[in-house]
Parts: structure tokens; sequence; C-alpha cells
């Protein structure tokens, strides 16, 4: 088991005042600003809790397809994901997956089947499921060859 924890403070009203969070386990971030127009509008060097759920949510499908290859004997030279979190006030409806992996052996459908089971392995993926919608667009994209 591990725990992991993140820290915020607010000040003042949702609309006008603002805020700070934390990555109080690792140190990697401290007081990254947060305010509404940074959720609603125009992130001007802020983060918002849509974006940190993105972050969060791109990692860990990474992850997951990464060793649902490596499981099949095909370990990605790469992989990697955009996710966009939809936040339409008050609810975050939808979170868009785009992956694309360099998987050196993979045929498509086997590198079908990884995304698939990578989407319902993640924990991410599972933590939001029922409560958004959750999209993957995948990509197996060819390995560079020899210059």
């Amino acid at each position: 088991m591990a725990d992991r924890s993140a820290s915020a403070v607010w000040q003042g009203d949702l609309l006008a005042g603002g805020g700070t969070v934390s990555a109080t386990t690792s140190g990697l971030f401290t007081d990254a600003a947060v305010t509404w127009p940074a959720r609603t509008a125009s992130a001007d060097g802020r983060t918002s809790p849509e974006e940190l759920i993105a972050a969060a949510h791109a990692a860990c499908f990474s992850m997951a397809l990464s060793h649902e290859l490596s499981g099949k004997g095909t370990t990605p030279t790469s992989v990697s994901v955009e996710a966009t979190v939809t936040f339409e006030p008050p609810t975050i409806t939808k979170v868009a997956l785009v992956v694309s992996a360099v998987v050196p052996g993979a045929d498509q459908d086997a590198f079908d089947a990884a995304v698939a089971a990578a989407e319902n392995g993640c924990p991410v993926s599972n933590v939001l499921r029922g409560n958004v919608a959750i999209s993957v667009s995948a990509t197996l994209a060819a390995a560079a060859g020899p210059s």
C-alpha cells in the first residue's frame, strides 16, 4: 500500500479568490497557483483541479498500457498520452485520452487489445468510470528506422 498526499489552501470567495496546491509527498511542486478563471477561462500560468486530474490520468494510463504490452512480450519503446478533462461548471463531464505508442513487434490487434485492457485496468480510469465519459483514441506509431 502507498499513500500519496497533496494539499490546497484557498482564500476569498470562489470567483475572486485564489489559492495554491502542493504535492506534499514528493515536494515536486509547492504553492502552484489555482483560481476560478484558471478553471473556466485562461490558465495564465495557473493550474486547476481538471489539469491535475488530466496529468494523473495521462500518467496512469501510460503506465497501464506499458504494463499490458510488456506482459504480452511487446515492450513499448514509448507511450505518449494526452489527456483532456472537460469542465462544464459545475461538472467535469468527460476525459479524452489520445494515445500514441511505438511498440516493436506488436500488431494492430494486439495493440488494440492492450489499449482496451489498459483502460479497464488503469486505476484513474476506474475511479472516474461511471462519473464521466472516458474516450480513448490510440495509434500504434511506426518505429523510426535508421537514418
